[in-house]
């Protein structure tokens, strides 16, 4: 007996395995036992101190960074700049700080689902106590509608059944067993006389003894593989902290090089304050300052966007892994389904019947599939009287926090309740009228229950129950409004509905009526269940949400992998998958937990590479868990959809987590990193395709940002390797990197999707957001054409003024001339660099929509599709005025105003680049493309 589980013991032998008794324990056992197991409390991980945690939020590389350049802004005299640059780091680390406690925010969730008191039985005596008090060993006594405070093995019950939801996802009732369990292969949370911490009695009493408390209980056992789940960076903060150190030490080694080449080099040497200046320079014009900060606001904007569509997303990196999803893991109950059992079909008085309407709003119509057929309203009537009667379901209409129809107890009763209520029955008078006076629970061996109820000159029965047990009872039927005799003919034609409601994956129950004479002895179950009158069939199923299957045809032609992970039966879950187009293969591969368990990693990584329809059934958290982990060493990017608390660990452990918002659970919420607020299941396929799109966006920032790179360094490299004169300063290196190229970048950032963009398949991990082609045509292309552009016109001002040592032009010199001004050199440098630095303004206007796209598509963008963009070209411009043309801000920025006669060939800068740009892709892409 010492090798038996719990589960294999009679309930005599589970009293001497845990050391009690029927009468409990004594308060020395419990203070003895409390000692060695710990009181039954969830313990929340170790915190971690918050001080070193907040710090490696503020010195990490890429904030080393934004505070280097907060103080270079400060020492070039922008402090303003400098400050908001802080912020932003401030607001950065914060953001991360407060993610970091997520893990006990679940065991505090999780904490919250379990009971404050509890009933036990120590020293014979039946008390309250509390929870966080029980141990192993303790009796507790379980009454309807009692939350479950620890795992226990069931030694006496009378009509038990639990609702396991938050450990299984599944909410229909789970009958339960003081009997011994001896059949193999089933998990613990299988087992027909365990019950577990977390779950609540839908019905009957029982006595149980606790074998597990805290941490050791099922529920523990989530709280404990969330702790272990850590989160990992998105694949865009992976790449960003790798761009930041490459940057970094390019930029560092440059400027060393610049410094110790001045320095050494007695032709340019400048003095050491000069090249120090110069070396810093060089590092603020190579670093994007305004990279972090735009990919910041463009995230936040696209989950501003995202909110409009009821997708809440908790962390902004998430946004850009929505677009890299390849995998998706569903749950099925509440997430696939709207978790609401409805009736569907009616078998009654030898007629088929559909019924319509969703949930449990008593709205819908009770009709024959045949019009022509007229109805057997008695019939219909006697059935659906009896399914409100034999019914222990309650139905609540909506207030203000729960703004839609809800049910108390049973969900299948609640099915039948609603059909009654379709079908015009008054609940309020049938109960009156035949007001109940008994109660035959139901029970796991009969497969059925019954009430009795009196009537005004005797009593009626009625049963409901599995079909063939109930049928097997019946000797007559109800046809017409008259009672017959059920002969062979019409047990076939009941049993074939049956067969065929089943074969649909449709839960069917099968009601009848005894009537009773008046009787003063017990009703037994014996007397009571024979000689019944069979009523008919009532045909349920927990519908699938109506946009389901529009969602999933999106997924399929965007190559995202559909694979159902539910606690439920596999039959019942194929039948739902293939209702919802989830799969589609013939013979799909159907693995159940215990099935799992015996998988090694190997031969479950062959089954997931198969490429074929997959479902895991009867799944505990630990198999979710491990079957994500299983996808994502095979590079897969994995989302697991989920609402109950058991999808907390993989919720965590997948690259994204959802969760419904009205139906998930807080610890659910807690989780996941996308919660849809309004339970649309197509929301998911938007979020994706936003996902997918904010990739191509940042992209196009990315490039904008990085072109303007290169006019800016020039300039100093020049200065420090050839002595030639900056064409461009510190400060107006911060007014083009976190001024004026702000907007158009956010602009960009805000390009909306594609038609196309569900209809390609999701990008591969490895694909890295700045690759070789990023590169290339920023630097090597249109920051060079800035460049170009930027110096032509900055060396053509000393031509105007005879100044130029390289160019000569005698037009030019004639428009100098006519300026009538004789400028010394120091003013005409400063005319040259102001000339400059609205040129590398206007050279990035047109880059701004050039980098719309990367290609040449067949259908054009159109000029004013995004009319973010041309608002921010108006503000750039804006912008450039203010820092020419108003006197205090451009003596700020060492400008002098530009003559209008400058803008004429400055004016020509944005359709030169965007022109120079669109021939390129003409000839490298075609223009078909």
């Amino acid at each position: 007996m010492d090798n038996t589980p719990i589960y294999g013991l009679r309930p005599a032998d589970v009293y001497l395995s845990l050391e009690s008794s029927p009468q409990g324990l004594s308060e020395a056992d419990v203070a003895m036992r409390r000692s060695l197991y710990g009181s039954n409390l969830l313990i929340p991980p170790s915190p971690k101190k918050r001080l070193p945690l907040l710090l490696a939020h503020l010195i990490h590389p890429m904030a080393l960074i934004l505070w280097g350049a907060g103080i270079l802004a400060i020492i070039v005299g922008q402090s303003t700049w400098g400050v908001l640059i802080w912020l932003l780091v401030l607001s950065n680390a914060g953001f991360s700080f407060w993610r970091e406690y997520r893990a006990g925010q679940v065991i505090d969730a999780l904490s919250h689902l379990l009971p404050v008191y509890a009933r036990a039985i120590r020293d014979g005596l039946e008390q309250a106590i509390l929870a966080s008090e029980l141990v192993p060993g303790d009796i507790l006594v379980l009454a309807e509608g009692d939350n479950i405070p620890a795992d226990a093995r069931v030694v006496e019950e009378y009509g038990l059944r639990t609702n396991n939801a938050t450990l299984t996802g599944e909410a229909v009732p789970v009958r339960k067993t003081a009997d011994a369990s001896l059949r193999e292969g089933l998990s613990e949370l299988e087992c027909p006389n365990l019950v577990f911490a977390g779950t609540s009695v839908v019905s009957g009493t029982s006595r149980a003894v606790v074998y597990a408390t805290g941490m050791a209980t099922q529920f523990g056992r989530i709280a404990r593989l969330s702790q272990s789940v850590e989160d990992e960076p998105s694949p865009l903060q992976r790449e960003l902290a790798r761009l930041t150190h490459i940057i970094s030490l390019a930029a560092l080694a440059l400027a060393v090089t610049i410094f110790v080449v001045d320095v050494f080099d007695s032709e340019i040497h400048l003095g050491w304050q000069e090249e120090f200046l110069l070396a810093l320079g060089t590092f603020v014009a190579i670093v994007p300052e305004g990279l972090p900060a735009t990919v910041t606001l463009t995230l936040a904007m696209a989950g501003q966007r995202l909110a409009g569509h009821s997708v809440l997303v908790k962390k902004l990196s998430i946004l850009e892994t929505l677009g890299t999803v390849s995998v998706i893991c569903t749950d099925k109950s509440g997430t696939l389904t709207q978790n609401k059992m409805n009736v569907r079909e009616i078998w009654v008085s030898n007629q088929r019947l559909r019924v319509t309407g969703e949930g449990y709003e008593p709205k819908g119509t009770i009709e024959p599939f045949n019009r022509k057929e007229s109805l057997a309203k008695a019939d219909l009537r006697q059935l659906l009287t009896a399914a409100l009667l034999c019914n222990n379901a309650r139905l609540n209409p909506p207030t203000l926090e729960h703004p839609q129809w809800t049910s108390l107890g049973d969900q299948t009763e609640a099915g039948l309740r609603v059909a009654a209520m379709k079908g015009g029955l008054d609940e309020e008078s049938i109960s009156k009228s035949l007001p109940r006076i008994h109660e035959l629970p139901f029970d796991a061996r009969r497969k059925r229950m019954g009430t009795i109820h009196r009537r005004r000159h005797d009593q009626i029965a009625f049963i409901k129950g599995s079909p063939r047990e109930v049928l097997a009872l019946c000797r007559t039927i109800l046809l017409d409004g008259e009672v017959q005799p059920l002969d062979a003919r019409l047990r076939a034609e009941i049993l074939a509905a049956n067969d065929d409601y089943a074969g649909r994956a449709m839960r069917v129950l099968a009601l009848a009526q005894r009537p009773l004479p008046e009787q003063t002895g017990s009703y037994s179950v014996e007397r009571i269940e024979q000689d019944l009158t069979f009523l008919g069939l009532m045909a349920m199923m927990d519908p699938p949400r109506p946009e389901v299957a529009e969602a999933m045809k999106a997924f399929r032609q965007a190559s995202i992998r559909m694979v159902m992970i539910t606690g439920d039966y596999g039959l019942t879950a194929e039948s739902l998958a293939r209702r919802i187009g989830l799969i589609e293969q013939r013979d799909p591969i159907i693995i159940t937990g215990a099935e799992l368990d015996d998988l090694n990693d190997v031969e479950l990584t062959t089954i997931l590479s198969k490429g074929k329809d997959l479902i895991f059934a009867r799944m505990a958290p630990e198999h979710k868990l491990r079957l994500v982990a299983a996808f994502q060493a095979q590079g897969e990017v994995i989302a697991v959809i989920g609402d109950g608390v058991n999808d907390a660990p993989a919720l965590r452990k997948a690259d994204v987590g959802i969760v419904m918002g009205i139906v998930g659970t807080d610890v659910a919420k807690d989780a996941a990193d996308v919660i849809i607020t309004n339970d649309n299941f197509y929301a998911i396929v938007q979020a994706i395709g936003e996902g997918r799109s904010i990739y191509e966006n940042l992209r196009k920032f990315t490039t904008y940002i990085f072109a303007s790179n290169v006019p800016e360094v020039l300039p100093f490299l020049l200065r420090g390797l050839f002595a030639i004169p900056l064409a461009l300063t510190f400060k107006q290196i911060l007014a083009i990197d976190l001024g004026t190229d702000l907007f158009p970048a956010l602009a960009l950032g805000t390009e909306k999707p594609q038609p196309d963009v569900m209809s390609m398949p999701p990008r591969r991990r490895s694909q890295k957001l700045i690759d070789r082609s990023l590169i290339r045509r920023s630097f090597l292309w249109l920051g060079l054409i800035e460049a170009g552009l930027c110096y032509l016109g900055y060396e053509s001002v000393f031509v105007m003024f005879g100044q130029s040592s390289l160019l000569s032009s005698p037009f030019l010199e004639q428009v100098g001339a006519s300026f009538r001004l004789n400028p010394t050199a120091q003013e005409i440098q400063v005319l040259a660099v102001t000339v400059y630095w609205v040129g590398v303004v206007m050279a990035q206007v047109g880059n701004a929509f050039a980098c719309r796209t990367e290609r040449l598509r067949g259908r054009a963008l159109g000029w004013l599709s995004n009319p973010g963009l041309l608002v921010s070209v108006m503000i750039e411009l804006i912008l450039v005025a203010a820092l020419v043309y108003f006197p205090p801000l451009a003596s700020r920025f060492d400008h002098v105003a530009l003559p209008i006669v400058f803008w004429l060939g400055l004016a020509l800068y944005a359709p030169a680049l965007y022109g120079l740009d669109w021939l390129r892709k003409m000839l490298v892409h075609g223009g078909n493309r």
